[in-house]
């Protein structure tokens, strides 16, 4: 079974980060999300967020989610306003600063929500490059999308439990078959 990355991991915890089935979202002001920043290395512990900055980052995390299901983009300005943050993002590609096995890097001397910015950024690049991309998924059950690992053989796992959203979501089907059709 193939495990996920340190990067596949952060970008599914960054994603997951609000539970669409609930409405609860864990970084759901600039100091929640300065204190999750803080908690995963990628900005201090002295971070301090404008309500810009936090915006941007929650337009990062809708596009990032949007991309976890290539085959079906249901808000595709999603994707597009994700592109635009992540083309602005301030990345080095060096051979020598980062060293040949992390060849980006967040430029330095960067403003610190720039940079933490630029470390999901390089997480993100780091599962594309790599083809991991593919296992990094979105649940299809409607009511929860949430980001979950697809450790299957053929990569064909389509919710992130089989227990509860796919049953749900097979319960629904059958429920409908068993709908008696009126003309």
């Amino acid at each position: 079974m193939i495990e996920p990355t340190p990067a596949a991991q952060l970008i599914k915890a960054f994603v997951n980060t609000v539970d669409l089935e609930n409405g609860q979202d864990d970084v759901a002001s600039p100091d929640e999300l300065a204190r999750w920043l803080a908690a995963r290395q990628l900005g201090p512990a002295s971070l301090r967020l404008t309500d810009e900055e936090h915006a941007v980052f929650l337009e990062l995390r809708a596009g990032f989610r949007e991309a976890l299901d290539p085959g079906h983009p249901v808000f595709p300005h999603r994707l597009a306003r994700a592109d635009a943050i992540l083309a602005d993002a301030p990345l080095l590609v060096t051979v020598t600063r980062a060293g040949p096995e992390r060849p980006l890097a967040p430029t330095p001397g960067l403003p610190e929500a720039r940079t933490a910015l630029a470390r999901l950024a390089v997480a993100w690049a780091e599962l594309v490059l790599t083809g991991q991309i593919h296992r990094l998924k979105r649940c299809a059950e409607h009511t929860c999308q949430g980001a979950f690992w697809d450790s299957s053989k053929n990569h064909s796992r389509r919710w992130c439990s089989m227990r509860l959203c796919g049953n749900r979501t097979k319960a629904r089907r059958y429920a409908a078959r068993q709908r008696p059709q009126h003309p």
